[in-house]
């Protein structure tokens, strides 16, 4: 599991413990992990930032601010259109209920993986708050 690291640290730093429960329904995960919508302009900074999200590492983007975009995974352009909001939401939290090879961490789910550092063993990547600012921000990438 790869944890995410912060600019000021820059050591590996993962969420807190506190996962709350949530329902998977087909490919989707219907209800928010909050209760409520995220900010789409704090996903942003968690999508493009190297040092929390870790997404364009893999990810390329309609983001022309952020060098390096990656090419092994999906273009984010249009994920708003391509999924729905609930399963943009499966797919940050465990991407491997929707494609079981999937070189994509799980940013949420703590039980079931491998090669975790001792330190940061049942502790998701993200919050619950920062997984719905993620997918309130990729709902916003729209086909033209």
């Amino acid at each position: 599991m790869a944890c995410a690291a912060t600019v000021a640290l820059a050591a590996p730093v993962c969420a807190q413990n506190d996962v709350k429960s949530y329902e998977v329904r087909g490919d989707a995960i219907p209800q928010s992990l909050t209760g409520t919508t995220g900010d789409p302009t704090r996903g942003r900074e968690i999508v493009t930032n190297r040092f929390v999200g870790l997404c364009m590492l893999c990810h390329t983007g309609p983001f022309p601010d952020v060098p390096q975009q990656g090419t092994l995974a999906p273009d984010l352009k249009g994920a708003g259109t391509r999924w729905s909001v609930a399963q943009l939401r499966m797919r940050i939290v465990d991407s491997s209920r929707v494609v079981p090879d999937t070189i994509m961490p799980a940013y949420y789910r703590t039980d079931h993986l491998q090669r975790v550092a001792p330190q940061f063993r049942g502790k998701p990547v993200l919050t619950a708050e920062q997984i719905e600012d993620v997918v309130a921000f990729l709902a916003t990438l729209k086909e033209n």
